[in-house]
C-alpha cells in the first residue's frame, strides 16, 4: 500500500504507519573542493545508477576522497558514498564502471560488486596486516638507542627509519594528487617529513610518521567496529522463509517472497517480511522495532512487522511487503539516510591543512628567494632563514595536539565504564544541551517485576504465588518468567501442573493438585467475579502503568498480582546530575503511554509513547533543531534516532546494532555516567583548544624572531619540540581528572 507523496512519488507504509522521504542534503565538501548539496535520491530517467562496496574506507574524509576521485569523470552527474554501508553509488548517463573501478582503485581504495555480499566489516588482528607499524616501531626504538651510543650514526639511522616510514604515506599521496586531491593529510605528512629531514630533525621526521599511522590504525578500527552494526540489522530477518503452496511447504529465499504468499513461522522464529496474522491468535515479541518490553497479543488479519518474534506458537501469515521493503529494511535506510543527512566529520588537522600547509610552504619558499632576487641579499641567510621556517611550519605540534587530548578523554572515560567511538564523538557529546531517553532496558531494567500482591481472604501470598506460577511452568512469556522468578527467590517449590492450556484472548488454564486454575487479564474475566474494591485496585494499578493478572478457581477470584518494569536504581540520580550539567531530558519510547506516564512522573520528566522507529526520528529531529541533542537507547528500534541526533549514546546490555551503531557506551550500565561523560568531554573540548593555541602560538612567535633574525635553526627545533612536550602535558591532566 502506498501514499502519494506532493511530488508524486510513494510513501512506503506499514500499517499506519508512513515512513516519508528524508531530506538528505548534505555538503559533498573533498579536501577544499565542493559541489552543491546532493539529496540521496534516486538516478533521473536519463541516467543510470552504478553502485559498489567500497574497501579501505577508514573514516569519512575517505568517503569524501572515494567521491571526489569519481566525480572527475567525464559523464557522471551525481556521486554518493554512504559510509555507514561501504557503498558507492554513481549516476552517469554512459557506463563509466571500468573508469569508476580504475579512478578509485588509483585513490588506494578497492571496489567490489554491491550485488555480492558485502566485505566482512572488521577482521581480526593480524601480524601481517600490522606489519609495517611493527616494523616502523622497531625501527625507531633501534634508531634511538643507536643515538644514545653513535648520534652521528643515529642520525642516519633516524633517516633511514623516516624513510621506512615515508614510502606507504607518499605513494598515497601520490595517488590521491592524481585523482584531484592535491591536499589530504598523506600530502601534509609527506611534506612534514621530508622538510623536517632537510633541516636535520630526523628524529622528529620519523615520530610524526609513527604516530600518523598508529592514528590511522586505530581509525580504521573504529570505523569498521561502527559499520558492524548496521550490518547487523540484516541478520534480523531469516535467510530463507517457508512458503505455504497448498498442502506443500517449501524453503525459498527472501528474495523470492511476494505479496499475497502465505508463510509459516515456528514458535521462536522470526517474521521474515511483513504479513497479515492468518491464525487465529498469536503473541509477538515486537521489541526489535518498538522497544515495547512485552510480548503484543494479535489477532487474525493484524498486521506484523518483520523482525517480530512469534512467541509460543507455530503462525500462518500472508506477505504483505515487497522485497527489501520490510520493516527492518526501511529502519536500515533510515539508518543509512541518517549517515547521509550528517555534515561529514572530517580530522581537525586534514581540513587545517587544505590551507596550512601549502601556505607555509609558499611562506618559506618566498622567504627564501624574494629577498636576493629583490635585494641583492645574500642567498645563505635567507635559505636557512626558509628552511628555519619550514621547520616552525612542521604540524608535529598540531598533529599530537589533538589526538592526545582525545585519547587521554578517551581513555579517562574508559576508565569509569563509558566507550566513546573517537574524537568526534568526543567533540559533538561536549556540545550536548538535551538528552533523549528510551525508555525500557535504558532507565528501565527490561524486564517486568511482581510490583504487588492482592490476596482473597483465607489465601496468604505465598500461596498465590505458588498457585500462578505453577500455572505458568513451561511458559516463555516475560510476565510468566517474571513469576516464576519471584518464586524461585523467595524459595517456593512448585507443584506440577497439568492440562495446561492458552485459552486464545484470555489466558492460561492448567490443572493443579487436582483443582483447575486460570490465570488471565482482570477484564477478560466474567463482571461477577470481582467486586467494586478489587476493581478500583486494578484500576489504580494500571493507571500507574503496571500490568495486571487475575488467579481464579471455579469462577472464584483467589488474588491478583501486579508488574512491571522498575527503575534502574541510578535513574534519578543520573536525571538530577544532567540538569545540574545544564541539560534537559525527555523520555522517547514505543511502550504504551501509561507505563511512559508512570516512569516519567518519576523522574521528573516530559515523555512521548507510542512511537516507531521512524516517529523517534521525527521527535529527534524536531529537539535537535532547538540544541544538541544525545539519544540514549539499547534496543535495534533506537538505532536510526541514534544516528539522527548530534551523538548515540548506547547501553552496555543492549543490542548489538545499538551498541555498533551508536557513537558511544555505557559499558557498565551505570547511568550516572552519563552526565560524567558530558562533562569529561566538555573538558577535553577546553583542552583542545588550549593545546591548538600552544601550537599556534610559539609557531607565531618563533616565526616573527625568525624574519627578525633573533633566531635560527636550533631554537626552531626547541621551540617545535617544546610545543609538542607542553601540549602532550596539558593532554595528559585529563587523566587525572575526577
Amino acid at each position: 500500500m502506498t501514499t502519494p507523496t506532493p511530488d508524486g512519488k510513494p510513501i512506503p507504509q506499514f500499517g499506519s504507519v508512513k515512513f516519508k522521504p528524508l531530506n538528505t542534503q548534505t555538503p559533498c565538501c573533498a579536501d577544499g573542493q565542493c559541489s552543491e548539496p546532493q539529496p540521496l535520491t534516486p538516478p533521473s530517467d536519463d541516467a543510470r545508477r552504478f553502485s559498489w562496496h567500497v574497501q579501505g574506507m577508514d573514516c569519512a574524509a575517505c568517503a569524501r576522497k572515494v567521491e571526489n576521485a569519481a566525480r572527475q569523470i567525464p559523464g557522471v552527474s551525481q556521486v554518493q558514498v554512504v559510509f555507514a554501508t561501504e557503498k558507492l553509488l554513481v549516476d552517469a548517463r554512459v557506463d563509466v564502471r571500468e573508469q569508476v573501478e580504475q579512478a578509485i582503485r588509483q585513490s588506494g581504495y578497492t571496489l567490489t560488486d554491491s550485488h555480492s555480499p558485502a566485505p566482512v566489516a572488521s577482521r581480526p588482528f593480524t601480524w601481517r596486516d600490522n606489519l609495517p607499524l611493527i616494523g616502523l616501531m622497531v625501527l625507531m626504538a633501534l634508531s634511538w638507542g643507536v643515538a644514545q651510543i653513535n648520534p652521528p650514526l643515529g642520525e642516519i639511522a633516524f633517516i633511514a627509519t623516516t624513510l621506512v616510514g615515508l614510502w606507504p604515506v607518499a605513494r598515497q599521496a601520490l595517488r590521491l594528487i592524481r585523482s584531484g586531491n592535491p591536499f589530504a593529510i598523506e600530502t601534509l605528512m609527506s611534506v612534514a617529513a621530508i622538510g623536517a629531514l632537510f633541516i636535520g630533525a630526523t628524529a622528529e621526521a620519523a615520530m610524526v610518521l609513527l604516530l600518523f599511522l598508529i592514528g590511522e590504525r586505530l581509525e580504521g578500527w573504529a570505523a569498521n567496529r561502527a559499520r558492524q552494526g548496521v550490518s547487523a540489522l540484516i541478520a534480523l530477518k531469516p535467510e530463507t522463509a517457508t512458503r505455504l503452496n497448498g498442502d506443500q511447504r517449501e524453503t525459498v529465499a527472501l528474495s523470492e517472497l511476494r505479496p499475497g504468499d502465505v508463510i509459516e513461522v515456528a514458535a521462536g522464529g522470526r517474521l521474515p517480511a511483513d504479513g497479515k496474522l492468518l491464525s487465529p491468535f498469536a503473541s509477538f515479541d515486537e521489541s526489535a522495532l518498538t522497544g515495547e518490553s512485552l510480548p503484543i497479543e494479535r489477532s487474525q488479519g493484524d498486521s506484523v512487522a518483520a523482525g517480530a518474534t512469534s512467541v509460543d506458537r507455530l503462525v500462518t501469515l500472508g506477505v504483505i511487503s515487497e522485497p527489501g521493503d520490510s520493516a527492518i529494511d526501511r529502519i536500515l535506510r533510515l539508518i543509512e539516510e541518517a549517515e547521509e543527512r550528517r555534515a561529514p566529520i572530517e580530522r581537525f588537522i586534514d581540513r587545517f591543512s587544505r590551507i596550512y600547509t601549502p601556505a607555509i610552504m609558499l611562506f618559506a619558499l618566498l622567504v627564501a628567494v624574494l629577498p636576493p632576487l629583490l635585494t641583492g641579499a645574500p642567498w645563505l641567510p635567507w635559505i636557512y632563514k626558509g628552511l628555519t621556517l619550514l621547520l616552525i611550519g612542521c604540524p608535529c605540534a598540531l598533529v599530537i595536539s589533538t589526538p592526545a587530548a582525545i585519547t587521554s578523554g578517551l581513555a579517562a572515560a574508559a576508565r569509569r565504564g563509558a566507550l566513546i567511538k573517537g574524537g568526534a564523538a568526543l567533540e559533538q557529546l561536549g556540545q550536548i544541551r538535551q538528552v533523549a531517553f528510551d525508555k525500557t532496558g535504558t532507565l528501565t531494567q527490561g524486564k517486568p517485576q511482581v510490583t504487588g500482591i492482592s490476596v482473597a481472604p483465607g489465601l496468604d501470598e505465598n500461596m498465590l504465588l505458588r498457585l500462578a506460577a505453577a500455572v505458568e511452568q513451561g511458559s516463555t512469556h516475560p510476565l510468566a518468567l517474571a513469576i516464576i522468578e519471584r518464586c524461585k527467590n523467595q524459595g517456593i517449590t512448585l507443584p506440577v501442573a497439568t492440562n495446561q492450556r492458552t485459552l486464545a484472548g484470555i489466558g492460561i488454564e492448567a490443572t493443579v493438585e487436582g483443582e483447575t486454575y486460570l490465570l488471565s487479564a482482570p477484564d477478560k474475566l466474567p463482571a461477577a467475579i470481582l467486586d467494586e474494591t478489587t476493581r478500583i485496585t486494578i484500576q489504580q494499578q494500571e493507571a500507574q502503568g503496571q500490568t495486571v493478572v487475575a488467579l481464579v478457581r471455579d469462577n472464584q477470584w483467589l488474588g491478583t498480582l501486579a508488574l512491571r518494569d522498575t527503575l534502574r536504581p541510578d535513574a534519578k540520580e543520573a536525571v538530577q546530575r544532567l540538569q545540574g550539567l545544564g541539560i534537559q531530558g525527555v523520555i522517547l519510547t514505543g511502550d504504551n503511554p501509561r507505563a511512559a506516564a508512570a516512569i516519567a512522573s518519576e523522574l521528573g520528566l516530559e515523555f512521548r509513547a507510542g512511537l516507531l522507529p521512524a516517529d523517534k526520528v521525527a521527535h529527534v529531529n524536531r529537539l535537535n533543531q532547538h540544541a544538541p541533542l544525545a539519544m540514549v537507547g539499547d534496543g535495534i528500534n533506537d538505532a536510526p534516532a541514534m544516528k539522527e541526533a548530534t551523538i548515540g549514546i548506547a547501553m552496555g546490555s543492549g543490542t548489538d546494532v545499538a551498541l555498533e551503531t551508536a557513537d558511544a557506551a555505557l559499558t557498565h550500565n551505570r547511568l550516572t555516567e552519563l552526565p560524567g561523560m558530558i562533562a569529561l568531554a566538555r573538558a577535553t573540548h577546553a583542552n583542545i583548544r588550549q593545546n591548538i593555541a600552544i601550537a599556534l602560538g610559539l609557531k607565531g612567535l618563533f616565526l616573527v624572531t625568525t624574519l627578525l633574525g633573533i633566531t635560527g635553526l636550533w631554537l626552531a627545533v626547541l621551540a617545535d619540540t617544546g610545543a609538542t612536550v607542553l601540549v602532550t602535558a596539558n593532554a595528559l591532566r585529563l587523566l587525572s581528572r575526577k
